[in-house]
């Protein structure tokens, strides 16, 4: 099992996150972007850059994701590929993409770049915070718990 990060959009605080976890529980994370990125010094921890491009990096991962691996990510296409491919993708704000609620997510997503092509301001999402962070950080662990009890 690795640890995929969509890196571009990535929060740092949770990269930071993912940091940490890396070295305590020897797990390989990778961070996927179209820009040079800097990472700890860890056997565990490594980025790979892409050329910059619609969807590259998306594509990278995508191309190397495996069944089993957790990918983290808020782009829902992206989670949709993953999901296709047998991966788990998990948000920075703590929630699971899942095959039961992608469609969803995808009708939404829809359905808001919908309205803004016709000129409504939709906002955006929330300031990220402390919660998400926790959200985050306990998804995380539960499901890491999950793959360690597994063997």
């Amino acid at each position: 099992m690795q640890i995929w990060v969509d890196a571009d959009a990535c929060p740092n605080v949770i990269k930071d996150v993912l940091f940490r976890v890396a070295d305590r529980l020897q797990v390989q994370v990778t961070l996927v972007a179209n820009k040079l990125l800097r990472t700890p010094p860890s056997r565990f921890i490594k980025a790979i850059q892409v050329p910059a491009g619609f969807d590259v990096a998306d594509n990278e991962i995508v191309r190397l994701v495996q069944a089993g691996d957790l990918v983290i990510t808020a782009d829902i296409p992206l989670a949709a590929d993953v999901l296709e491919k047998g991966g788990h993708p998990l948000n920075p704000r703590g929630e699971f993409y899942t095959k039961d609620n992608i469609q969803q997510h995808l009708t939404m997503r829809s359905f808001m770049d919908d309205l803004r092509s016709s000129g409504v301001d939709t906002g955006g999402p929330s300031a990220f915070s402390q919660g998400d962070i926790r959200a985050f950080a306990n998804q995380l662990d539960r499901y890491l718990a999950r793959q360690r009890s597994k063997g």
